[in-house]
């Protein structure tokens, strides 16, 4: 072994003693930390955290269902983020953008016969993405489910929310306001990984928390520009509904839009999912009772730090189940999302956010799951 190659093994023996004392985030940073500094000794990676001898400019791809869908936006800036931290090539965007699957296992296909070396999913479909899954794995391409998986494929691990689980929580938080009556549901792709889940959720908790209302559920369309009409033609065609929801980012915005245009502020109960700026609008003017925030950042951000650190580790690091949480945002916690207009959230803004001076204790199942 030549002294470059000496120096790169005992860097990275450091940084894996570092990951089995650390575990987890502390691992990570750990890991970050030792590779900081060390000079390239002829890797090909470009400078960063990750980069010291040995380590190539290893090239990940994205496989999404609605590309150009603005709740992307930051899970786009978040894997871009984590590429520039360890020194990577900007990952691969690809996909379909109207939840084609035929179209997304074709570029799932087209990454492996490329060479890929790390592909993220998501899994919109239970059955389209299994083989392609297998001929990854079988060639040694880690692949990792983001923002949607599905029960009978085999990615290494899963990055987003726990879906039904928020459905149901959602469920019971429309219940708190709707005891009667007919709530409509805006969902983009019906029967999708991605958001049907959620819809389950919420008619499975409504059975039990208020089994007098009635659910009905409104095919929104995976083009997020056509959602508000969607939306628009379903409420009225139900103009005696006492709620209206909805399971994405999209229709979510829409029903904010919808119900600003038709000034039905305090006349009917509404909410849904993500931080589009028509959606934060809502929330704070009252149009919404709430939105639910999955963190699309850390989607796109830690897909790239886990297949890395696999890839770096020669798979003793495995990637982690994360589920990426369930945030309620409400009129009393939307102030610091509109004012920061962050990139974290899909805003323009990429400076750094001033901490609060203190920060509320976490709800205690944070602790016991």
């Amino acid at each position: 072994m030549n002294p470059a190659e000496d120096a790169g093994a005992t860097s990275r023996r450091r940084a894996l003693k570092f990951l089995g004392a650390g575990g987890g985030a502390v691992a990570a940073g750990a890991l970050l930390a030792a590779c900081n500094g060390v000079q390239s000794g002829g890797s090909t990676s470009s400078p960063g955290a990750g980069a010291f001898p040995g380590t190539p400019a290893w090239n990940f791809v994205f496989i999404n269902h609605v590309t150009t869908n603005s709740f992307f936006n930051p899970t786009r800036t978040g894997l871009d983020d984590a590429a520039k931290l360890l020194g990577l090539p900007t990952p691969q965007w690809t996909g379909s953008a109207e939840g084609n699957v035929a179209e997304m296992a074709s570029a799932f296909s087209a990454a492996i016969n490329r060479g890929a070396h790390g592909i993220a999913i998501a899994l919109t479909d239970d059955n389209a993405f299994v083989d392609p899954t297998k001929q990854a794995l079988a060639k040694g391409i880690p692949v990792i489910a983001y923002n949607a998986t599905a029960a009978g494929n085999f990615p290494l691990t899963y990055v987003g929310q726990d879906l039904y689980q928020s459905g149901f929580l959602m469920g019971q938080r429309i219940a708190k306001d709707v005891t009667s009556g007919k709530i409509l549901v805006g969902i983009s792709q019906p029967g999708g990984n991605n958001v049907q889940p959620r819809l389950d959720g919420i008619i499975d908790a409504m059975k039990q928390a208020a089994p007098g209302v009635q659910v009905q559920s409104v095919n929104t369309g995976a083009e997020q520009a056509n959602e508000l009409n969607a939306i628009t033609a379903a409420y009225d065609g139900n103009p005696g509904a006492t709620g209206i929801y909805a399971v994405d980012a999209g229709s979510t915005a829409s029903i904010a839009q919808l119900i600003k245009n038709r000034n039905l502020h305090g006349k009917i109960h509404a909410g849904g999912y993500d931080t589009l700026s028509d959606t934060l609008n809502g929330v704070q003017s009252g149009a919404l009772d709430f939105t639910i925030d999955q963190s699309a950042y850390l989607q796109g951000f830690l897909p790239v730090l886990y297949m890395y650190l696999y890839r770096l580790s020669g798979t003793l690091v495995a990637p982690p189940f994360t589920d990426t949480g369930l945030t309620f945002v409400t009129k009393e916690n939307v102030g610091p999302y509109v004012s920061a207009n962050s990139k974290f959230e899909g805003g323009p803004k990429a400076d750094l956010i001033e901490m609060p001076p203190s920060i509320p204790l976490p709800p205690a199942s944070a602790m016991t799951h």
